[in-house]
Parts: structure tokens; sequence; C-alpha cells
């Protein structure tokens, strides 16, 4: 099963599919293992700026990583947030690194345009759909403004941005986005947030989060039942999730859940990766099994 497929089959049977993201590259095993053991279909994914301000190294380490412990019919290789123009206001050059991406064997890709306007967005999109479809890769966008990686994490108290509806995604706007962007899902805000990942935040516990459920069935509907993504899933209650999958969400990206264990492990114990590791399979299963209700699900999405 490729990414289309699996994300077109997680919709139909409104279910979820996982997506890990990974800081350091000795995460990529337990992750692994624990999709494994909880028979559940997920990625392992990793972002520009855990090679640029973890310790991933680059996409093609976590590539490498990745197909040692790569499983079929359970676990699959995506590329998240390639921005355009990224969290400190500088430009990117968006296409050789999805080129990078595609060689190295990644199943999907994601171009982050969303600091652009929509003409934009749309242009830059369009220009890795048209990349990334040559090589059967699927492409997913973002539209809207998921808060959080800015040095200032979401500069302002979260029930103050929930009832400002700030970065919302516009429904017009989305469904013109499906109409001419060429991505095969979409990244929506809807009230989730990303872990902070300056350096003097990163410790910190996520506020705690709600989602607009009503705001995302009308993005589902607006953009003719695209599969939608919510990003910073993390810190989530979880009626919040279940109610969002059941309205058009079929993937949820999952990073502070897991890195943060990791690294209070290495804290606990210095250099005892064998500890952080087992703390990262730990939670990881927990958010499959307890959390996400997915266990199970490679047999469901045959």
């Amino acid at each position: 099963m490729n990414a289309i497929q699996a994300m077109q089959k997680a919709t139909e049977l409104k279910t979820i599919i996982p997506a890990f993201n990974i800081p350091y590259l000795p995460m990529v095993e337990p992750v692994v293992q624990a999709i494994r053991d909880e028979n559940a279909i997920a990625m392992i994914q990793v972002a520009r700026l855990e090679w640029e301000k973890f310790s991933s190294k680059s996409l093609e380490a976590v590539a490498i990583e990745y197909e040692k412990y790569a499983i079929a019919g359970n676990t699959l290789l995506h590329l998240d947030h390639v921005p355009v123009v990224d969290e400190d206001q500088l430009e990117v050059d968006f296409l050789p690194i999805i080129q990078r991406a595609i060689q190295s064997g990644y199943q999907s890709v994601m171009i982050d345009g969303s600091r652009l306007s929509l003409s934009e967005n749309i242009a830059a999109t369009a220009k890795v759909a048209d990349l990334a479809h040559r090589s059967s890769v699927a492409v997913e966008a973002e539209l809207g403004a998921v808060a959080g990686h800015e040095a200032g994490g979401i500069g302002m108290d979260y029930e103050t941005l929930f009832a400002s509806k700030k970065g919302f995604t516009d429904p017009e706007q989305a469904r013109e986005f499906a109409i001419k962007s060429g991505c095969d899902w979409l990244s929506i805000a809807a009230g989730s947030i990303h872990g902070a990942i300056a350096e003097g935040l990163r410790k910190q516990k996520k506020p705690e989060a709600r989602l607009d459920i009503a705001h995302i069935q009308t993005l589902y509907e607006a953009t003719g039942h695209m599969p939608l993504v919510l990003h910073g899933g993390s810190g989530i209650r979880q009626e919040y999730i279940l109610d969002a999958v059941k309205n058009g969400i079929a993937k949820i990206n999952v990073a502070t859940e897991i890195r943060q264990p990791y690294e209070a492990a290495l804290e606990e114990k210095p250099g005892d990766i064998i500890l952080a590791k087992q703390r990262v399979y730990d939670r990881t299963r927990w958010v499959l099994r307890e959390f996400l209700n997915v266990s199970g699900n490679a047999k469901r999405m045959i």
C-alpha cells in the first residue's frame, strides 16, 4: 500500500494515520518497533527544522535509518515541513530538498507555503506537485497557520488564539487551493499548535489545545473530501482527536509526545541511549493503542 492509497483508505474508514517525527536518529528503531507490535499503519517523518535545529542529520540519514527497520504494510516514509519561508522568516530553496527526498525513497513529501499569500502558496505547491507526481510521490501542503515553531512559541495565550481563530484555515481559500494546487492532502489549522522548537522553550509542556470540529467539517466539505492533516497532535484532548477523525482528519503529526521522553531520559541518565529508546518505544505504543485507538489498523486497511 502506497501513501496515497493509505490516506484514502484511512479517510474511507474514518480512522487515522499517525506520523511520528524524528528529531534524533536513534528514535527510528523504537518507533518502528512500536508500530509493528501494535500492528498499526503509521509514518516515520522528518522535517527540515529537525536536521537544521535538532540531530536527525539529514533527510538522507533518516531514510537510511528507516530502511534498516521498515516493515512493508506497517510503515511509510514521509518528508514533513519543507517551508518556502521558514520559522526564522528566511527563504528556502525548497525544490532541491524535495528532489533529494524523491531520490532517497520518500513516499510522500510536504511543501509548507503557509507563510505566503494564497496565490504564492498555490504556485509553490503546484511546482512541487509537478515534480513529485512524476515519480508517483504524494504531496501534502499547508493552508492556514499552525502556531508554535516561531521563536516566541504561539506568541499569545492559547485561549486568546482559539477565540480569535487566528491562523485558522479559510474554507473558501481551501476550496480554491484544493482545485488549483495539485496537492493530495492538506494540512489545516483549526486549533492545534506545534511544540516549541526554540532552545529555551523545548522542555515546556504544551498548552492543552482543542479543535474546532465544525470548522474541520466545513473544510472537509470545501476541499471536496480531500484527506486532511492535523499538525501539532501532541497535547490535544483525545475526544477532540477522535471527533476530528470522524470529520475528515486522516493523518496526525506526533512530535513533542515522543521527543520529550527521549530528551528527559538522556538528562536523567546521560549517554544511556538504550533507556531513551525504551521511553520512546513505550510512549509510541501508548499513542497508538490508548490515545489514537489504531492498534490492529494494518488488518483493517488491507
